[in-house]
């Protein structure tokens, strides 16, 4: 896995972004960027190459469905790896996150094992 990859963590509550950037920081990742909603992601996912986006579902006046769409309809983002990470996992969530197409879902609150787990799941060890 390359720990030199650049992720974009978004999040409405800075506090939780702060929290998500250390996770990454003690698993080795040190590029990371930070967007408060996910029309301020979709500015910087122009400007800037990802290589993983991670996002809380409900960030911003679009949905997470709408987001996902947005990006997947561009052809020079639609490949990048989203993980979602909500409070919310009842089953009409689960369900609409996994039909927008998601790499992976975790489930607030998360720790460090957690994220080391998804990340070797998605991109090797």
């Amino acid at each position: 896995m390359n720990k030199q990859m650049n992720v974009l963590i978004v999040d409405d509550y800075q506090t939780m972004r702060g929290v998500i950037r250390n996770l990454f920081n003690l698993n080795g990742f040190e590029n990371t960027a930070e967007a408060g909603t996910v029309e301020d992601a979709l500015e910087l996912l122009k400007t800037k190459p990802f290589d993983l986006v991670i996002f809380d579902w409900y960030t911003g006046a679009m949905s997470g469905t709408e987001f996902l769409k947005t990006v997947r309809a561009n052809d020079n983002l639609k490949d990048i790896p989203f993980i979602v990470v909500s409070a919310e996992s009842n089953p009409e969530t689960m369900a609409e996150i996994k039909a927008a197409g998601v790499s992976d879902f975790i489930a607030k609150p998360f720790n460090k094992a957690t994220l080391s787990k998804r990340l070797t799941a998605l991109f090797g060890e």
